[in-house]
This record gives structure tokens, C-alpha cells and sequence, in this order.
């Protein structure tokens, strides 16, 4: 914006004005009247009055009406609170609690900043709550509640804003995988009056399916067997028989979802023809979903302790994988057969040269009363 200065257009000169932001102004023109003042100082040190009702007149901050008290604070909150509250005019309300801290009675602010009012009067009001809390006393204000509609500033809408403010921080994704692993853990604490678990986590009951499967794996009928959780149902299910070369395990593991492998590994060590029950809990990373993650770990432990103590089933090798393409000849070869690490013989000392020794140095000169060593 440009404005003219001397009279003389011929040889006026132009010069920028700078309008401050309106919550500046606000904050430097308002001022408090004297009542309001006073009404203050008497509600801070007594318990008269319940609700205060401040309003904007005249550039300085007014008085708009008070209620005093006459029942508990949550007995009168809603008929004293909402009867203030206007349509199309902001305000602020200042309501009395009945509990008290080291500064005397404690307060709720409440703004009042309806839909229908005017741009300027609410951006006004916007920018005055901090010098409202500052004139009354920020130390006696415990809550502050800003609402556009009665149902944000009546007694359940102060409630809902207290659980909110009581409830947890959001988590993320990994945050809350690792509280729900912790949940499932077995706490280790144990003495002679206390009943823990005997396992880890979570043990679902298999399908008869699952189970005549695994009968046949291990009178070796069948060499492979895929098992999945059936999460609605609470319940381990069988997924794929089908017969099972080391070349075909990779297409085997699924991409997108957990699942629990039984493969008889058939093969040579040193001579010697052998199979091997290896056990393969395959876990796609971040693919599935956090609760299937959940499931699958803490069902592992029961799983396998079932398979191996009920049915009998002895297991060489226990492996978790991502991918599918882990699974390699070699890479199972050397997981059954680890090799075992070479002994190595401590370093020897080297003897000294054959022959006679050459004559003993002296290290140090005799001393008095010492004759040289020959």
C-alpha cells in the first residue's frame, strides 16, 4: 500500500506502510478494564463465584456476566456453562473446579468461538487467550477448551477431553509390534505361591487334517508338509502335502504371508545316506500384517514342542527364513552339517641353534665383593 505525503503531487514521494499482523495489534491495544481486574483478584482468593463470562468491548477486555456457586462444579456445569454460550459471538468463560492446588482454587478455560460469527471477531478473540491467561493468573487455569459447537464445551465434552489427555501417546508400527510381543511373554518371576505358564505364548489347537499329515511325515509317507493359523477360527490348518525336492522348497514359501514348513531333508554326510526332519518358520518381514507377525511367533514354541513330544517327531534342524530363495542346497547342507572349526595348535617356541654356546654376556658390571662369572 502507498500513501502520498506533502500536498505538492508534483513532488510527492511515495513511502511503504506496514500494517502489523491483527494478532499483534490485538495483543498492544487491548487493554483490561478495572472492573474485570477486580472480579479477578476476588474469584482467585474465594469461592463465590462459579463462571465468569469475559467478553471484547471497546478494545479492552469486559466483564459479560458471573455466576456464583451453589452446588458441586459438575452438578451446575451444564446449566450454568451453555445458557452463555451465543450463537454468533465469540467469548471466553472462566469456570471454577472445586479442587485447589498451591495457588488457591484451580479454573477451566473455555473459548467459545462459534461457526457463525464474523472472521474478525474470532481471529480478535484468537489472539487475546494469552493475555486472558496472563491477567487472571496462568497458574489457577488447569484445563483449556476451545469449541466451535455446545458439544465441545459441555460437561461430556470436558470429559472426553480429560480421556483424551489421560490416553497413551499413537505408536508406530514398530513400537506397537514390540508391546504386543511383550504382552505375549511369559513373565519369569516364580516362586512357591505363584502359577505361570509352562510355554511361551499362544497354543492353538492343530486341524485333524493337519494332524493325520503330520502322522503320515513321520511315517514317512509323505516328506513335506505346510501348516497356516486360521486367525478367525484359532486353529493350525493344513496347507500343502505336496512331495518335496530340496530344487522345489523356494516356490514352496509364500511371499506375502507367514507359514510353518515340516521338510524330510534326504541326503549324504560323509558317506552315509541320512534324513533329517528340518522344521522352517517362513516370515515374509513387513509384508504381513502386525497381528499375523504375533501369531505366528508365539505359536512356534507350542508347535514344535507338540510335534516333537506328542507325535514323537525328532527335529535336526530348527530354521526362520524371509525368503524362499534362502533355501538352498548348500545353504541347508551346512545348516544340518555345520563345520566344525580346525583345532590349532598353540605356537611352539623354535630351538635355539645346535653346537656349543658362545661365552655368557655380562648384563650388569660386578659389583664389589662379585667376581665375573666365567
Amino acid at each position: 500500500m502507498y500513501t502520498v505525503s506533502p500536498p505538492d503531487v508534483a513532488g510527492a514521494t511515495f513511502k511503504r506502510s506496514k500494517k502489523k499482523p491483527l494478532q499483534r495489534q490485538a495483543s498492544d491495544l487491548l487493554a483490561t478494564g478495572n472492573e474485570v481486574k477486580n472480579i479477578f483478584a476476588c474469584a482467585r482468593s474465594g469461592d463465590e463465584y462459579r463462571a465468569l463470562k469475559i467478553v471484547i468491548e471497546d478494545e479492552q477486555l469486559s466483564l459479560g456476566t458471573t455466576r456464583k456457586a451453589s452446588k458441586k462444579w459438575d452438578q451446575e456445569y451444564d446449566s450454568l456453562v451453555l445458557p452463555l454460550l451465543d450463537d454468533d459471538m465469540p467469548c471466553y468463560i472462566l469456570y471454577r473446579l472445586d479442587s485447589t492446588n498451591n495457588q488457591g482454587f484451580e479454573w477451566i478455560l473455555l473459548a467459545w468461538s462459534p461457526d457463525h460469527s464474523m472472521v474478525r471477531h474470532k481471529m480478535l478473540y484468537a489472539a487475546t487467550r494469552a493475555t486472558l491467561k496472563k491477567e487472571f493468573g496462568g497458574g489457577h487455569i488447569k484445563d483449556e477448551l476451545f469449541g466451535t459447537a455446545k458439544e465441545d464445551l459441555n460437561l461430556s465434552g470436558y470429559r472426553k477431553y480429560l480421556t483424551s489427555q489421560s490416553a497413551p501417546l499413537p505408536l508406530t508400527a514398530a513400537e506397537e509390534e514390540l508391546r504386543q510381543i511383550k504382552l505375549s511373554e511369559v513373565q519369569t518371576d516364580i516362586s512357591v505361591d505363584t502359577k505361570q505358564q509352562t510355554l511361551q505364548g499362544v497354543a492353538f489347537p492343530i486341524g485333524k487334517d493337519a494332524a493325520e499329515a503330520l502322522k503320515r511325515f513321520r511315517e514317512k509317507k509323505i516328506n513335506y508338509v505346510q501348516l497356516q493359523i486360521n486367525a478367525e477360527r484359532e486353529m493350525i490348518h493344513l496347507c500343502n502335502t505336496e512331495p518335496t525336492e530340496v530344487k522345489d522348497l523356494p516356490k514352496r514359501i509364500p511371499k506375502d504371508s507367514p507359514r510353518y514348513h515340516f521338510f524330510l531333508y534326504k541326503h549324504s554326510h560323509e558317506g552315509d545316506y541320512l534324513e533329517s526332519t528340518v522344521f522352517i518358520y517362513s516370515m515374509p518381514g513387513y509384508k504381513c500384517s502386525i497381528r499375523e507377525r504375533m501369531l505366528y511367533s508365539s505359536c512356534k514354541n507350542n508347535l514344535i514342542d507338540m510335534v516333537e513330544n506328542n507325535l514323537q517327531i525328532e527335529i535336526e534342524k530348527k530354521l526362520e527364513i524371509e525368503s524362499g530363495e534362502e533355501l538352498t542346497s548348500d545353504f541347508l547342507y551346512e545348516e544340518v552339517h555345520p563345520k566344525q572349526h580346525a583345532h590349532k595348535q598353540a605356537f611352539a617356541k623354535p630351538k635355539g641353534p645346535a653346537g656349543k654356546r658362545g661365552g655368557r654376556r655380562i648384563t650388569r658390571p660386578p659389583g664389589e665383593g662379585e667376581e665375573e662369572e666365567d
